[in-house]
């Protein structure tokens, strides 16, 4: 059966041990095997610097056991993915893993950008900090778009993707 990491920023929300539990079934339903980072094991009476290292350490072996990675690239805490999950992305892409991320809206990053969020100069646009807003007609940054198959929709519709690919 193959594994399916499941990255993305859900750890944090209050409801987060049942969303694992929710996205775990999903990827029994499809035939895989889910891995969610919530399900790891972690001593939390250490110094908060060995729980983060713990942490990490467990989900990069999650990651390392896993034939795919599933990520939610929805924004977090702004106009961009959780940072966490960019970086297990990579990461996973690195190892040559399958890596795929969701989008509840997967229109081109720059209409992010409210008219009075963003202007216009010699062919390119700009934030309100004068920084050139990448437009390469994806969703994300170049760097995720090229290296993360981005399918619109939530989890299920990714497991189905893989599904019908089979």
């Amino acid at each position: 059966m193959k594994k399916i990491y499941i990255a993305g920023p859900d750890v944090f929300e209050v409801n987060s041990i049942e969303i694992g539990k929710n996205l775990v079934k999903l990827c029994e339903k499809y035939g895989y095997q889910g891995l969610y980072p919530l399900d790891n094991v972690v001593d939390f009476s250490q110094t908060k610097h060995k729980i983060a290292q713990d942490i990490f350490d467990a989900n990069i072996k999650m990651i390392q056991e896993a034939d795919t990675v599933i990520a939610n690239l929805n924004p977090f805490r702004g106009k961009e993915p959780d940072s966490g999950t960019v970086f297990e992305c990579g990461y996973a892409y690195g190892l040559n893993k399958e890596v795929y991320g969701y989008l509840s809206d997967s229109s081109h990053y720059i209409d992010r950008f409210a008219e009075d969020e963003r202007f216009a100069k010699e062919g390119s646009f700009y934030d309100l900090d004068a920084r050139v807003i990448e437009d390469f007609d994806y969703p994300l940054n170049l760097m995720l778009s090229c290296s993360t198959k981005i399918i619109e929709g939530d989890f299920e519709s990714v497991l189905k993707f893989l599904k019908g690919r089979e």
